[in-house]
């Protein structure tokens, strides 16, 4: 069991860690936010490893961000390239929502659906926070929405652990089913970052074996992660911005022409993607993952008619004979 899994909970973590960011005129350094923000203070009072600290911070502060969250970082003109003494504060001005926006009893009751759903499960830190966010902005999402909550368990279930890895600067190990593949391979890396794109979660490592960076998708994982002894390989600080990066170049180069029925669901659904363009009733569709959408595609029917590339017609193929083999 690692210090960063026995400490704060990451959520509670990132909320005060908003609230002292908000409360400072000036800025706090990093050395006061270690020293003093609670869930950063105790595994500082108990001894945990510098570096193990500093990633912490820096994952929270990519975190913050990502919920939109205007993070000021400043140097003091007579501190110029010590970074050491960069003072960091989030604006309240900027953080408030602007003047005029009200919330309707409709827009409550949606925003608390959201905060439901996030709140079931071990769900991510991120999700949590924004859920913090929304009482920041007068949303009480304690009360029950329209006299139920639903039950939603997290579909990534190895994402809490490989966050204790992150925290804890440790290599990992798990099974990893490809697609097409009928058994999984075991994979041993070092985490570097997590992110989250197209709405699916990513973790972005180095395995040591081939000395390469890999990305895999954590719906693959099928089996618990195993948080090891050994050392991680240091990432860079942009890792995330890295991983991102990657993903986004294979997003914009793989394309989908698609002959789709007009107001159809498929319609509706795709065309709407980003960067979707139509032309007559054809639809070019961008995709990151091949499997995942051939499988999306599969779901509509005789509605969609994939003309390429071939590698995704014979997917879809693929699973259209298995469907028909297993359900007649």
């Amino acid at each position: 069991m690692t210090k960063a899994q026995a400490g704060v909970n990451p959520e509670d973590r990132l909320f005060h860690l908003i609230l002292a960011l908000m409360a400072t005129r000036m800025g706090l350094t990093k050395e006061q936010i270690l020293s003093t923000v609670r869930g950063y203070r105790e595994d500082t009072e108990a001894g945990m490893a510098r570096d193990s600290l500093e990633r912490r911070f820096e994952r929270d502060k990519d975190a913050l961000r990502e919920l939109g969250i205007p993070l000021e970082a400043t140097i003091p003109p007579e501190d110029d390239g010590n970074n050491k003494n960069t003072l960091y504060r989030i604006p309240k001005g900027d953080y408030d929502l602007p003047q005029g926006v009200e919330f309707t009893g409709r827009d409550i009751a949606l925003l608390n659906l959201a905060a439901a759903l996030w709140r079931e499960g071990t769900l991510s830190q991120e999700a949590h926070v924004a859920t913090r966010k929304l009482q920041s902005y007068g949303v009480d999402i304690d009360e029950p929405l329209l006299g139920f909550a639903p039950l939603i368990s997290t579909r990534d279930p190895a994402l809490r652990a490989l966050r204790d890895a992150l925290d804890a600067g440790v290599q990992v190990s798990f099974s990893y089913l490809k697609p097409g593949e009928s058994e999984a391979s075991v994979r041993q890396v070092s985490p570097l970052a997590l992110v989250n794109h197209e709405g699916r979660w990513h973790l972005y490592s180095h395995e040591a074996s081939t000395d390469q960076t890999k990305t895999f998708l954590l719906r693959r994982i099928v089996s618990s992660v195993t948080l090891l002894a050994e050392p991680a390989t240091p990432g860079a600080d942009n890792a995330s911005a890295e991983a991102l990066a990657d993903l986004e170049q294979v997003f914009a180069r793989q394309v989908a022409t698609l002959d789709v029925v007009a107001d159809s669901d498929a319609w509706s659904a795709l065309s709407q993607r980003r960067d979707t363009t139509a032309s007559g009733g054809s639809l070019q569709v961008h995709y990151t993952d091949l499997d995942i959408f051939a499988a999306e595609l599969t779901s509509f029917g005789d509605d969609v008619v994939v003309r390429g590339p071939e590698e995704l017609r014979e997917r879809v193929i693929a699973h259209l004979k298995n469907l028909v083999a297993h359900h007649g």
